[in-house]
This record gives structure tokens, sequence and C-alpha cells, in this order.
């Protein structure tokens, strides 16, 4: 199974940067793992709601045919580390190729990207910057791929 993490704009800052292709270049070792940034589109006269909309439209975009939409959301599923390895698992079972792993900006997701989610995951009940939740996503995935894989890491 691949999984690609659709991110909107580069990582800010260097330390998460570094965390980010450390985790990566860990998760290959099970798995084929991808960034994508993509370019936010801005209007200055753009609401809120616009933006976000926007923001989803051209998230999804990105998405392959026929890949599982995972979109992270304060709304979604709060899984244990042993959880998301079983949720990784039931996945693979069911055949899953590709999954798309969808964080936003600073804005959250619109109503309607949400709606078009085939699961929606949330990292904690505690608000994260977008650029954070990058890291903490890809250490989950390498986390629940050691505790599939039997190893000590996630101890």
């Amino acid at each position: 199974m691949k999984f690609e993490l659709l991110l909107l704009g580069k990582t800010k800052d260097s330390y998460l940067t570094e965390g980010i292709t450390e985790f990566s270049n860990r998760l290959q070792h099970y798995t084929k793992v991808s960034l994508k940034c993509i370019q936010q589109k801005k209007k200055a006269q753009w609401s809120e709601e616009q933006e976000k909309e926007e923001d989803g439209r051209l998230l999804l975009s990105h998405v392959p045919a026929g890949a599982l939409k995972v979109i992270l959301d304060f709304r979604g599923s709060q899984l244990s580390s042993a959880g998301l390895a079983d949720q990784i698992s039931l996945w693979e079972q069911q055949g899953v190729k590709q999954v798309s792993l969808l964080i936003g900006g600073p804005l959250g997701h619109s109503k309607e990207l949400v709606a078009q989610a085939d699961f929606l995951l949330s990292l904690s009940r505690m608000t994260f910057t977008h650029d954070m939740t990058r890291l903490f996503l890809l250490e989950q995935l390498y986390r629940a791929y050691t505790i599939k894989a039997g190893e000590k890491y996630h101890k």
C-alpha cells in the first residue's frame, strides 16, 4: 500500500522539515510514502469560507483516481497508535492500493471536502499547526508499522 500526503504549501520551520524527512525515510522500510506540496491560491477578497472551499477543491484535484481519501479533521476518529495499525491492516486486507492523506491549511477543511472523505482522522482534540500535523502524522504512521511488525519502537 502506498501513502501520499497532500499538503497545502511548504513546511516553514527547518526543524519540522528535518523530522518530516526522517520519518518519511524510516517509513520507506515498510511502505511507500510520498509528500506532495500544493501551492495555495489566495485572493485578497475571499472570505475564510471561500478560501477553505478553494483549498478543498485544490486538494481533491490532486487525489489519484481510486485512492482512499483520509482527511485529517478535528471531527474525525481518534485512534490509539495500535488502533491506527489495525486500521492500516484492515485497509490492506480490503485491497486498498493507495491512501491519500489530506492535511488542510490553517483554516481547516470545508464541509464539502469533509463530506467526500472515505475516513476522517483526528490526531488529537488539541489543535496543532498544519506543519506540525505533518510530522505527527508521519511519526504515527511509522509507529503503526512498527506495531504491525512487532518491533520495539512503539513502547
